[in-house]
């Protein structure tokens, strides 16, 4: 019970100070109507290409859903405070690279959207940020299931859980406060399993209530720090059934978020 209070406690004042100290530094940071309508709200939680830098603050502030303007600090917040509380160099690695791949796409990313997208753009010659996610991410979770995991197929399952959570947290992160919710919900069950969960519910705690009014976004580097950190904790904890139980939905996650983002591409009628 120690360690996990130590993790989680680690987690938040490392996030909730890395927090206080992004927000001082970033030009017109906190939660502000847009006048005028200027600028295009954001499609999502996580940003939109069309707001990228276009508000005082430059690439780290963004136009949510609802018009306000926010900024990302609590995306690198929350990725160095769960990296810190995790106590675990694997784990660590694999948020620390799960942000630092969310954080390009933050600053590069562009309007394509979907895995097909990418891909194709890819297969063309052109390397996107949603492509440097995708195998960026993959690669650093499979790394770091190798090194949690001793059996070559528990290592392979380990990897797929580590990104597919990564890319979960992401794909849920459309309102305020929601991904941080997710992200509570999913590690609390591990707590009775041992402290790798802690870390991520301590990082995200303590930037949650800023969150949810509205003063700033995890960003693509908060989500898939976290989502990398919960998926850890799910790996370390399963089996190779639970391992493979998870892989599963995720991966169906995944092609159900893929075709959600397809009809909205392309939609009917």
């Amino acid at each position: 019970m120690r360690g996990r209070l130590v993790s989680f406690g680690v987690a938040a004042v490392v996030s909730r100070a890395v927090y206080g100290a992004l927000r001082g530094r970033v030009a017109g940071g906190g939660a502000s109507p847009v006048a005028g309508g200027g600028v295009s709200p954001a499609a999502g939680e996580s940003g939109s290409p069309v707001d990228r830098g276009s508000v005082s603050g430059g690439p780290w502030t963004r136009v949510n859903h609802g018009g306000r303007v926010v900024d990302l600090c609590a995306g690198p917040a929350v990725a160095l405070g769960a990296a810190a509380g995790a106590g675990s160099g694997p784990v660590a690695f694999a948020v620390l690279a799960a942000g630092a791949c969310g954080a390009y796409d933050d600053v590069k990313g562009d309007s394509r959207r979907g895995f097909r997208a990418h891909l194709t753009a890819l297969r063309d010659g052109e390397v996107t940020s949603g492509a440097v996610k995708l195998f960026g991410i993959g690669a650093a979770s499979l790394v770091a299931g190798a090194l949690l995991k001793e059996r070559a197929v528990d290592k392979v399952l380990a990897g797929v859980v580590i990104a597919g959570t990564a890319h979960l947290v992401n794909l849920v992160d459309v309102r305020p406060g929601r991904a941080g919710l997710v992200v509570l919900a999913l590690g609390a069950p591990g707590l009775p399993r041992g402290a790798s969960a802690a870390a991520p519910m301590g990082a995200v705690t303590a930037v949650l209530g800023d969150d949810l009014g509205e003063r700033t976004m995890l960003g693509d580097t908060g989500a898939h720090a976290l989502g990398a950190a919960v998926g850890c904790a799910i790996a370390a904890a399963n089996g190779r059934l639970g391992l493979a139980v998870h892989a599963a939905g995720l991966i169906a996650a995944a092609a159900w978020g893929e075709r959600e983002t397809a009809s909205r591409a392309h939609p009917s009628g």
